[in-house]
């Protein structure tokens, strides 16, 4: 990475985004894309995330039920950036991360595309969950 990329990427803040309601959905997504390209991100990894964010947040806003926030933050290790997604919320949490994590397998009559399909388009996938206390997802894409 060039030394005026990684100087960028140093200065870009986090981003902490309440959503509660659809509209904040598309504003994720602006704040992603935004983000993204301010990291020196490009082509399809900029629409994967932008995706993987617009799925995240309408778990938020379809599934949970207080306390649904989203972080947008440029990760740094060594010479390497990677932009980061943390949703968490205190909703219901999921009964079954197995069932989740299956393609087809929705609780809400969709498509049930969501989790898989941000783990699919993500580097890095990983959720927790408690039935009762709610969910964190954190997913990563690296810059390459």
């Amino acid at each position: 990475m060039n030394e005026s990329l990684s100087a960028t990427a140093a200065r870009i803040v986090p981003q902490v985004l309440p959503i509660c309601g659809e509209h904040q959905i598309g504003e994720a997504r602006r704040a992603a894309a935004a983000m993204l390209h301010a990291l020196g991100f490009q082509g399809p990894a900029v629409n994967y995330a932008v995706t993987a964010v617009s799925e995240l947040a309408a778990n938020l806003v379809f599934h949970a039920r207080c306390q649904q926030v989203m972080t947008l933050r440029p990760l740094r290790v060594g010479s390497c950036t990677a932009f980061e997604i943390v949703a968490e919320d205190g909703g219901p949490g999921i009964d079954s991360l197995v069932d989740a994590m299956r393609d087809g397998f929705s609780t809400n009559g969709g498509l049930g595309a969501g989790l898989p399909g941000v783990r699919r388009l993500m580097d890095e996938f990983e959720i927790r969950s408690k039935p009762g206390v709610g969910t964190t997802v954190v997913a990563r894409k690296w810059l390459r």
